[in-house]
């Protein structure tokens, strides 16, 4: 499951690159952080969100497949005036 479901996760982000997205992540001790920005860029163990400038002090913030894996950090895509999940849903 491992190394298979993060290489899932990985190609299923690959065909959102250029999209908007909104992230949702713990922090710890019950802190959760909500950002907006654009999948920028897909890398064998992370990826990397261009976050809207007015917004957010940084500009770029990457996080590992693993954090999706584990639900530290949900993503959800904006399609058509909609919000669309990404999620690792096993098939066994």
């Amino acid at each position: 499951m491992g190394k298979n479901a993060l290489s899932e996760i990985k190609l299923t982000l690959d065909s959102f690159i250029g999209e908007r997205i909104r992230l949702k992540a713990n922090s710890g001790r019950r802190k959760t952080i909500e950002r907006t920005g654009i999948l920028e860029e897909t890398y064998p163990s992370v990826f990397i969100v261009k976050l809207d400038e007015d917004q957010h002090a940084f500009e770029r913030v990457s996080y590992s497949y693993a954090d999706i894996l584990t639900e530290s950090v949900e993503l959800k895509v904006f399609q058509n005036d909609q919000l669309i999940p990404v999620k690792y849903i096993s098939t066994q």
